[in-house]
């Protein structure tokens, strides 16, 4: 398959020095093992993450850092990588091997990895600074939406919990009913000044976060 290069930079809005690096981004590993995205992927995948790390700490500067993790997280994860690429229409550019016809939003893991390889590519051919006012035109929609982030309620009471009594919430064990296959963790969560709450769940994960919520409800923590 040979690209159309310059449809592709008028697609993007960017502009290309070295054809051979975006080429190389936009193929997938099926068309040609030797020579093909993984190696950009896994650099714009560091170059995603240096450019949303100083955004965000530049935009929540009183935030904690579980806080901006979780922000992070949300910008950067596969799904998100996916949805971007699939906005900008690069799906038909993406050169797969003979037994891969069509790329559809299900195909999140190619749709991603292409995504953080252009990148990696642009950042090769143009810079850090070209490439980060690219990110950032394509998320911007994602980065505005990022101070919705809802936290989970173990979140939420580990840092009610931390402001008023400058300690952690404490999740004890109980038991575990039911078979191996559908098993029922019962926990409980204990924090100063409230009783003590129990939740249920089918792992210990679950069980804690139910707990917590029972507790945060008791607690009108919001």
């Amino acid at each position: 398959m040979r690209l159309n290069i310059a449809k592709i930079e008028k697609r993007l809005k960017i502009k290309i020095k070295n054809k051979f690096l975006i080429t190389t981004a936009l193929t997938h590993k099926s068309a040609n093992k030797e020579i093909n995205n993984e190696k950009l992927e896994f650099l714009g995948d560091r170059v995603i993450a240096l450019i949303f790390a100083r955004k965000l700490f530049d935009l929540y500067p009183n935030e904690p850092e579980g806080i901006l993790d979780k922000r992070f997280a949300k910008l950067v994860n596969r799904n998100t990588c996916a949805s971007i690429s699939w906005a900008i229409g690069i799906k038909n550019f993406i050169i797969m091997g003979s037994q891969k016809k069509n790329i559809t939003p299900k195909d999140e893991k190619i749709l991603s990895d292409v995504c953080e390889a252009l990148i990696g590519a642009i950042y090769l051919d143009r810079g850090y600074e070209y490439v980060k006012e690219f990110v950032l035109r394509l998320w911007n929609k994602e980065v505005k939406k990022s101070h919705i982030t809802i936290l989970d309620s173990k979140t939420k009471l580990q840092e009610y919990s931390l402001k008023l009594y400058k300690k952690l919430p404490v999740y004890r064990f109980l038991n575990l009913k039911g078979p191996k296959h559908n098993p029922t963790f019962k926990i409980s969560v204990l924090i100063d000044g409230a009783n003590q709450f129990i939740g249920f769940g089918k792992s210990k994960k679950l069980a804690e976060q139910d707990a917590a919520d029972k507790l945060i409800k008791a607690l009108n923590i919001r």
